[in-house]
């Protein structure tokens, strides 16, 4: 496993629409091995394929029950609303106000291309509709409901 460079907001690969995984292959084991150890490094709850640089529909999550690895991923159901704080890897030490569905429903693949389907709630339901975003070339300061502030300036 490694650490990959994280891509940052500017870099016109994080505004284009990530490819499907056909198959996977020892390069994408090894692309979801280094993307887990590289959100843990940079202390994050999720992070996807373009953030590091490679445009596959693949994103892994980790809201602190352990890593969850997304592979063509697609959101079939949301509801509810929650509004607050997001920040993201690739817009350092930055923040905004973002609305998102407080429960959505999502259909993946596992490494070993077998379908699932998740729910998930409140901070996960958030993560993963962040990171699906990014999939699609969104930035969550393109939803943001507030002016994107430093940390140290944001209050809740």
């Amino acid at each position: 496993m490694a650490i990959r460079n994280l891509r940052y907001d500017g870099d016109p690969i994080l505004r284009k629409v990530s490819k499907e995984v056909k198959e996977i292959t020892p390069r994408i084991e090894e692309l979801i091995d280094d993307m887990v150890e590289t959100m843990h490094m940079e202390n994050g709850v999720g992070l996807a394929g373009p953030q590091v640089g490679v445009l596959k529909r693949i994103f892994v999550v980790d809201v602190g029950d352990g890593p969850i690895e997304f592979i063509n991923p697609v959101i079939i159901e949301k509801s509810g609303e929650q509004i607050g704080g997001e920040g993201c890897l690739s817009l350092p030490n930055k923040i905004a106000k973002v609305k998102r569905p407080n429960h959505v429903i999502c259909e993946a693949y596992n490494r070993k291309m077998e379908k699932f389907t998740i729910e998930g709630e409140e901070l996960l339901a958030r993560a993963i509709c962040h990171e699906y975003d990014h999939l699609d070339g969104i930035l969550y300061k393109d939803i943001a409901e507030g002016p994107v502030m430093n940390v140290d300036d944001y209050e809740d």
